[in-house]
C-alpha cells in the first residue's frame, strides 16, 4: 500500500514550558499542530520545521541549544582535566599499513595531534619519506579531509578526493608524485566512490551522481549513480560514461580494475543490502560491452581477484558464514562454479589475493584469525597474532612477496607488521608509543543470554583489581546493524575512561556481522527488536554480576548505534543512568526521504509499506517518547553538515525529549559546526567531543576522578 499523507492542520503553536523545563531553562521549541495520516494512522510531527537546517528559526534554535549545552559542559570541573588527559595520550604517532606501487611505498602517518593524517612515500620503508599530500594545508580549521586516494600502477600519479565539513560529497584531483603538484584535472559530485586506474596510467574510473539543486546539496536524495572514466588532461565534461541504469534509480556502481589490468569489475549495489550483482568489461577488447556475470542479487559477492579468466568471489551463497568460490568467465554457468575455501565454523570476513596466496581473515567469537591458503585452497599456514584482537590489511599484488597488516586490541595500540609470504614470518614495521602501562588493564569476553535465549558475546575491559560491588561507572557500547561486526580495538577515549575508574563494555548484538548472514538477519527488518533486547540483556548482566548498577550505567552508540540508544531509552529508561546518542537515525518514518536514507530499507524496511511501517512505528525513538516519563541524562550529538544521517533526526528528537522529560536529568544536544557523520573529523574536534561526553557522564553518573588521574 503506498504511503498516503494528509496534513490535518498546519497552525504554528508555541510549546508551553513544563515545570521541569522552567527549572532547567531549555530553549523554547516551537510546536506545529501537524498531523500526518500514514496507512490510516494519524502521526503527529510537531517539530517538522526543524528539518530545514538553513531556516532562520532553525539556526536560532541551534544557537540557543548550543549555548545551553556548551555552558553546562564548561561549568563541569572535570571537563578541563579530562580534556588535558585526552590530549596528552592522543599525542602519539599513528601509521597506516603501507602499500606498494612500482618502486615506491606509500603510507599515512599522523604525528599525534595533527587534524588529518599525512600521506608519505619513499623508495623503501627505511628511506627518508617525502610528503605527497598534507590535508592539514587544505583548510585553516582542518575540516577539509582526504576522503579517497589511489596511486597509479606506475607510481607516477595520485588520484585523491577531498570532502569538506564532513560531507560525503567528494571532489577528485590528480597529483604528480615526483613533483608533488596538482594537475589541472578536477572531478566533482562524486559520492560513495573510489578511483581505479587503468594500467596505462592514462585515467581512472569513478562514480558520481548528477549535480544536486543549488542549496540542497546536503538534503536531496541521491539517485541514479553512474560509472565514468576520466582521462588525464581532459575536462570532466568529456568523461566517458561507462555504465548507468536509467531503469534502476537506486543502483550504485563501484568500478575496480583487476590486478592484471585486463578487466573492469563492476560491483552493483542496492543501498546497504548485502546482496549484490557483479558485471565486468574486457578492457583489452575495443568497444567491449559490460557483461552481466552475476545478474541476480541472490547473495553477497565480493570480488577478491583473478587468475586470468578465473574470478574469485567471497560469498554467502548457501554459506551463511561465507566461502570463497571460483567462476571461470568462459563457462559462467553455476554448475561450473567451484568452492576454493569452504565454509567453516568461523565467519570468513575477508580474503585477499596477494603473493600467489589467498589470505583469509576469519572472526571467531568477534576476534581475528588469519589463515594463508594456496590458490587451490590448501591451508598452508596460520598467521600468529599477538593475542585476542582485530587484524586487517594483507593487501598487495599477486606478484608481491610481501604484504602488510595491522593488529590491535583494547590495550594494544594499532601496530603495523610486514608478513613475508615465502617464509611466513611477521616483523614489526610501525610500533606506536603510547604513554600508558597495558599491564594495568585486563580484557575478558563473556557470554550472556538475551530475552529469547540467544547466546550473545560481550567484551569487558577495565583496570585490574576492580571491586565487583556494583559501584563502577560503566559505559556500554553497541551497534547491531548492517552486518558490521564490532571487534576489539585500541582507543585513547576508552583508556581515559578506564583511568577514570570506568568499565568499558562492548556487546556484539544481533544485526551485526560477527556470526555471518544469519546473525545479521536476526537483527534486521521485523527482527530489529532483537537488537534492543540484546542490549537490555547486556545491561542487566552487568548489573546482575555487580560490575555496576543502573544509576552508574551509561550507553553509547552512533548512527545505527544512535538509533539503538534512542530506542533503548524510550523503551527501558529506568535501566540506564545516562545515554550518549551520536548522529542517530531517530525518525524511522521519514529516514528514507533524505540523502542516502532510502538505501537503509534493507535493514529497517520501508515506511511506505504497511507491514514495515507497523514495525518501525513501534520502536521509532522520535515517535515513542511519552510526556511525563523520567528519562536518563541524555547528550545527543550531531553535525550540521551530516549528509549521511540528516541532522534533523537529532534536532527533532532533542526537542521532543526535552519536552517529554519529567525527571531531573538533563537532555542536551551538542551540534558541531563544519562537521558531518564522523569521517574526516579533525583530531581536536574529536578530542573536544569526547571530553564533553565524559564530563557529562562524570556529572550525571556521580563519578569522582581518582587522585591518580592524569598523573
Amino acid at each position: 500500500m503506498p504511503l498516503s499523507a494528509s496534513i490535518t492542520a498546519a497552525a504554528l503553536l508555541l510549546s508551553m514550558p513544563t515545570a521541569k523545563q522552567d527549572r532547567f531553562a531549555y530553549p523554547e521549541s516551537k510546536r506545529l499542530d501537524l498531523v500526518e495520516k500514514l496507512h490510516g494512522i494519524e502521526i503527529p510531527d510537531p517539530y517538522r520545521w526543524l528539518e530545514d537546517p538553513d531556516d532562520a528559526e532553525t539556526q536560532d534554535w541551534i544557537a540557543a541549544q548550543n549555548k545551553l549545552t556548551f555552558g553546562y559542559l564548561a561549568a563541569i570541573p572535570a571537563r578541563k582535566p579530562i580534556g588535558e588527559r585526552l590530549t596528552k595520550l592522543w599525542n602519539y604517532e599513528r601509521f597506516s599499513t603501507p602499500f606498494k606501487r612500482a618502486d615506491k611505498y606509500f603510507w599515512f602517518k599522523n604525528d599525534g595531534l595533527q587534524a588529518q593524517s599525512v600521506l608519505y612515500w619513499a623508495p623503501s620503508l627505511k628511506a627518508k619519506p617525502k610528503v605527497l599530500i598534507d590535508p592539514n594545508k587544505l583548510s585553516e580549521d582542518g575540516t577539509v579531509a582526504l576522503s579517497g586516494s589511489e596511486v597509479s600502477e606506475d607510481g607516477k600519479y595520485l588520484a585523491y578526493s577531498v570532502s569538506s565539513g564532513g560531507s560525503d560529497w567528494q571532489e577528485w584531483r590528480v597529483r604528480s608524485v615526483a613533483t608533488g603538484k596538482d594537475l589541472k584535472d578536477v572531478v566533482r559530485w562524486s559520492k560513495f566512490s573510489g578511483a581505479s586506474w587503468t594500467h596505462d596510467g592514462k585515467g581512472f574510473f569513478y562514480s558520481r551522481y548528477d549535480e544536486p539543486p543549488k542549496g540542497k546539496e546536503l538534503e536531496s536524495s541521491n539517485y541514479y549513480h553512474k560509472l565514468y572514466y576520466h582521462r588525464l588532461g581532459t575536462p570532466q565534461s568529456k568523461d566517458t560514461l561507462v555504465y548507468q541504469r536509467k531503469d534502476q534509480k537506486e543502483w550504485g556502481f563501484d568500478g575496480t580494475v583487476t590486478d592484471d589490468g585486463r578487466y573492469l569489475i563492476v560491483s552493483v549495489w542496492h543501498g546497504t543490502n548485502p546482496e549484490n550483482r557483479v558485471f565486468y568489461k574486457d578492457l583489452k577488447r575495443k568497444n567491449a560491452k559490460v557483461i552481466e556475470l552475476l545478474p541476480v542479487a541472490d547473495a553477497a559477492y565480493g570480488f577478491v581477484g583473478n587468475d586470468g579468466p578465473v574470478f574469485w568471489f567471497l560469498t554467502d551463497l548457501k554459506a551463511p558464514l561465507r566461502r570463497l568460490i571460483a567462476i571461470d568467465i568462459r563457462k559462467p554457468d553455476r554448475k561450473h562454479w567451484k568452492t576454493v575455501i569452504p565454509t567453516s565454523k568461523d565467519t570468513l570476513e575477508s580474503v585477499s589475493a596477494v603473493g600467489g596466496k589467498l589470505v583469509a581473515g576469519y572472526l571467531r567469537d568477534a576476534s581475528a584469525r588469519i589463515a594463508v591458503f594456496s590458490k587451490a585452497g590448501k591451508l598452508e599456514r596460520e598467521v600468529k597474532l599477538p593475542g585476542l584482537g582485530s587484524a586487517g590489511g594483507f593487501g598487495g599484488k599477486w606478484t608481491d612477496d610481501e604484504t602488510f597488516y595491522w593488529f590491535t586490541s583494547f590495550s594494544y595500540p594499532v601496530t603495523v607488521f610486514r608478513y613475508d609470504l615465502k617464509s611466513f614470518q611477521s616483523s614489526s614495521v610501525f610500533v606506536p608509543k603510547v604513554q600508558f602501562d597495558p599491564e594495568k588493564y585486563e580484557t575478558k569476553q563473556v557470554f550472556y543470554r538475551s530475552k529469547d535465549g540467544t547466546r550473545v558475546p560481550m567484551f569487558l575491559t577495565h583496570k585490574k583489581g576492580i571491586a565487583l560491588d556494583g559501584s563502577n561507572p560503566t559505559l556500554l557500547y553497541g551497534y547491531g546493524g548492517f552486518q558490521i561486526p564490532l571487534t576489539p580495538g585500541f582507543s585513547v577515549a576508552n583508556l581515559v575512561w578506564m583511568e577514570m575508574g570506568g568499565v568499558f563494555a562492548m556487546a556484539n548484538l544481533r544485526g551485526g556481522g560477527e556470526y555471518g548472514k544469519s546473525w545479521h538477519d536476526a537483527g534486521r527488518l521485523k527482527n530489529k527488536q532483537n537488537v534492543f533486547d540484546d542490549f537490555f540483556a547486556a545491561a542487566q548482566w552487568l548489573v546482575a554480576n555487580r560490575y555496576t548498577d543502573s544509576g552508574k550505567l551509561a550507553i553509547h552508540g552512533g548512527s545505527n548505534g544512535g538509533l539503538l540508544v534512542g530506542a533503548c531509552i524510550t523503551q527501558r529508561p529506568e535501566l540506564f543512568g545516562a545515554a550518549l546518542c551520536d548522529v542517530g537515525v531517530l525518525d524511522m518514518l521519514r529516514f528514507h526521504k533524505w540523502t542516502i536514507g532510502w538505501a537503509w530499507v534493507s535493514d529497517y524496511g520501508s515506511p511506505d509499506k504497511k507491514p514495515d511501517f507497523e514495525v518501525l512505528r513501534k520502536y521509532s525513538p522520535y515517535h515513542n517518547l511519552k510526556e511525563g516519563s523520567r528519562y536518563p541524562a541524555t547528550l545527543i550529538s550531531t553535525g550540521d553538515h551530516d549528509d549521511r544521517v540528516y541532522p534533523a533526526h537529532s534536532f527533532k528528537f532533542a526537542a521532543a525529549l526535552q519536552r517529554a522529560q519529567a525527571g531531573e536529568a538533563p537532555v542536551l544536544i551538542r551540534i558541531e559546526t563544519r562537521a558531518g557523520h564522523g569521517a574526516g573529523k579533525p583530531t581536536q574536534k574529536i578530542i573536544d567531543e569526547i571530553a564533553d561526553q565524559f564530563s557529562f557522564l562524570v556529572k550525571n553518573l556521580g563519578v569522582e576522578l581518582p587522585d591518580s588521574f592524569g598523573k
